[in-house]
């Protein structure tokens, strides 16, 4: 068998193995990333709406910062989340932002003046400053107090994983692709690496590392219907678990999304409901005023899932061969 050894193994090539990269290598160390698909096709692509961040740059977010974003999530979690992970993660956000505007990602911009947005069904002229000229855009989305959501027209993660696979490209990190790791390699205490398939020639090889990450995205392919590619069915769940030594965390939290198109499992950004969508049942009415009566539509997305699930089994589901829907 071929063994190849490296400072740090990523399995993954989607925005988080390649970040991951970037990182490790900026420290000095030798990585090799590992993916299914070429990296540029990684699910990440799939993503429309935005990233957020508390920049506090348009109109309706001014007065937004890490703590008002830290609630937000905090609460959006039904309190589940672990706080110091948020913690980390809303302090970092404004500063990835910008990071990734300076690696190329062309994010919207704010033209100053008076523009038509949707809140809450209606139509409102809202004034953006004149000192905010250029500076990267927000938008609304579920579970915010703030608009804060910073997005490249309706490809965010087109633009992202093209650039942070750029970055890693300038960075001289290598990229193996149409490859597939089927085992951790371990002694009970510790991983050294894993075993990897070729999936063009079948070929095993051994790839050995000082420190090993699995990035390999999530498994809503184990679902009947899902908004995710084909690759994400879990594969780097799977091979941590077969270990029989490493622990999963959080598996309950499967996030629903709550527009997907019915039945073909094609999203339907929330960015959609942050500029003015609404949610109708089957006699046309608009139900979530009923039952969330401060953010509606914009409630977070396990909240509306539910909601309609509920909707559904009150018997106002749109009815169809597939099933019901609204």
């Amino acid at each position: 068998m071929k063994v190849i050894y490296t400072d740090v193994l990523v399995i993954g090539a989607g925005l988080a193995g390649l970040r991951m990269a970037v990182g490790a290598k900026r420290r000095g160390h030798d990585s090799i990333i590992l993916s299914l698909v070429p990296p540029k096709r990684s699910h990440s692509k799939a993503a429309q709406g935005g990233m957020q961040a508390s920049l506090a740059n348009v109109i309706k977010g001014l007065g937004d910062n890490e703590d008002v974003h830290f609630g937000d999530t905090v609460r959006g979690s039904d309190w589940g989340a672990d706080q110091q992970v948020v913690r980390m993660f809303v302090n970092t956000a404004p500063k990835a932002v910008r990071e990734l505007a300076a690696w190329g990602v062309p994010w919207s911009r704010i033209t100053p003046g008076d523009r038509q947005v949707i809140i809450n069904g209606e139509k409102v002229t809202i004034t953006e400053r004149q000192e905010a000229a250029g500076l990267i855009n927000q938008r609304d989305f579920g579970g915010t107090k703030k608009w804060r959501t910073c997005f490249v027209s309706d490809g965010t993660g087109h633009a992202m994983l093209n650039a942070v696979s750029d970055r890693a490209i300038a960075y001289g990190i290598p990229v193996h692709e149409r490859v597939e790791a089927i085992a951790l390699i371990h002694d009970g205490s510790r991983c050294y690496g894993a075993v990897v398939r070729d999936l063009i020639t079948g070929e095993l090889i051994g790839y050995v590392a000082r420190a090993t990450a699995i990035a390999t995205g999530g498994a809503g392919k184990l679902f009947r219907v899902s908004t995710n590619a084909q690759i994400c069915e879990g594969t780097g769940h799977a091979i941590a678990l077969e270990t029989g030594i490493a622990q999963c965390g959080n598996m309950e939290a499967v996030q629903f999304h709550p527009t997907g198109i019915f039945p073909a499992g094609i999203l339907v950004t929330e960015g959609c409901r942050g500029d003015g969508g609404l949610l109708r049942d089957v006699d046309g009415h608009r139900f979530m005023p009923d039952v969330e009566p401060e953010k509606k539509e914009l409630a977070s997305r396990d909240v509306v899932s539910r909601r309609m699930e509920e909707r559904i089994a009150q018997g106002k589901g749109v009815k169809s061969r597939f099933g019901e829907h609204l």
